[in-house]
């Protein structure tokens, strides 16, 4: 049985200046994921409400 990768990616953008979005597969909570360069960094993804950004999971 192959093990599951923790965070999937859902989103990307770009190929020197970077844009993800990936999922953590166990919480469902969204981080975005920005490289520009050398440089880069990640964060919890918010809502308008400023709340994480939570995506259903599948129980499998």
């Amino acid at each position: 049985m192959a093990k599951k990768e923790r965070f999937e990616a859902v989103y990307s953008q770009g190929t020197i200046d970077v844009t993800q979005i990936f999922v953590d597969t166990e919480t469902g909570v969204n981080y975005v994921f920005r490289k520009v360069g050398n440089a880069g960094g990640i964060t919890i993804l918010l809502g308008k409400d400023g709340k994480p950004v939570i995506s259903p999971i599948a129980n499998n």
